[in-house]
């Protein structure tokens, strides 16, 4: 089916939706009802089943006009759902993409993960694609995950090195579990090694922190971030819920994370979605019937949260606002 190319406003972008299929929002087997958070979610408020049968739910980004866009990274490609739940075929060919970000020029920069071609690029829009990193000291990276772009225009990326196919142990990387930053115009630097497997990646409303999920550790971590983007005084600032022991290793399944604009963390692990205070204080938990990978806020006010995991997508409106001074 061809796309047809509609010219909208949004953040200056172009973009082309297509093959739209309409399903009705709700479904009670997949359905979930959150208790309280104060400020952040009233009790009862649904977090709703839309779409699912997706190959590979990841890197979620809010565009104003409700919509969200996501990487169906085994299929190289992006999809669009709408506020009406429709979903269409948005990006193709985008490099085995995993996490998004925009940054200020309103170019959508992307982690890339097929073989060959790891790193990080400009995706969109067509004619301005450009790779910004492939390797680090000449190293090809292992699988790049998530990553987020400051106010600069520098991209903050986590690269815990490839996935194991079932049975199988994937040969060890040329470089370790990191933590880079792209200074704009700039080269890699490796600004953390000390995370077991680094995944999602978020910046705070001020940008003077950095959080970072680590999927194989109990602790969400921050750093304090310094004027060139390098990083200091690595702490554990907030404690998973619902991590497990596979082996006698740790699992927290900690993915994708978001920011509100009073600077409260979420985090898509195990049990849900983690919510934390500035202070790292666990808020409670927001119930999903999928292990979430990855969430965002949007919509024109940002206080719907989208969240994505294991090839569905959900929603629940929320009392909190997403961050209103960056795009994720």
């Amino acid at each position: 089916m061809k796309s047809k190319v509609m010219l909208v406003l949004i953040w200056g972008l172009l973009y082309s939706a297509a093959a739209s299929a309409q399903v009705a929002e709700g479904n009670a087997k997949y359905d979930t009802v959150a208790t309280a958070i104060p400020g952040v979610i009233e009790a009862g408020a649904k977090i709703r089943f839309l779409q699912e049968r997706f190959q590979g739910t990841e890197g979620p980004i809010a565009l104003p006009d409700g919509t969200i866009v996501f990487t169906e990274t085994n299929a190289n490609r992006l999809m669009r759902i709408d506020p009406d739940g429709n979903r269409s075929r948005w990006l193709f060919n985008t490099g085995g993409a995993n996490g998004l970000a925009f940054d200020s020029q309103g170019r959508l920069i992307a982690v890339q993960t097929i073989p060959g071609k790891t790193g990080v690029a400009v995706i969109y829009p067509a004619g301005k694609e450009t790779v910004l990193s492939d390797n680090y000291d000449g190293k090809p990276y292992g699988r790049p995950n998530d990553l987020v772009v400051d106010k600069k225009g520098g991209v903050y990326f986590t690269d815990p090195g490839p996935n194991a196919e079932p049975g199988t142990t994937p040969p060890p990387p040329p470089l370790p579990p990191a933590v880079y930053y792209i200074p704009p115009g700039g080269k890699s630097m490796q600004v953390a090694t000390d995370i077991t497997r680094p995944n999602g990646i978020q910046l705070s409303p001020d940008e003077r922190t950095l959080y970072v999920n680590d999927s194989r550790g109990e602790n969400l971590v921050a750093y304090d971030i310094q004027p060139d983007g390098s990083l200091r005084n690595r702490r554990n600032f907030a404690k998973y819920v619902g991590v497990t022991r596979d082996g006698g290793q740790i699992n927290s399944g900690a993915d994708g994370l978001a920011v509100d604009n009073e600077g409260r963390i979420y985090t898509a692990a195990n049990g849900g979605v983690d919510v934390f205070s500035t202070q790292g204080q666990h808020l409670g938990t927001i119930p999903v019937s999928r292990k979430p990978q990855n969430l965002a806020f949007s919509g024109p006010d940002k206080k719907t949260l989208y969240i994505v995991g294991r090839g569905g997508v959900f929603r629940v409106a929320m009392l909190a606002q997403g961050y209103l001074g960056r795009v994720k």
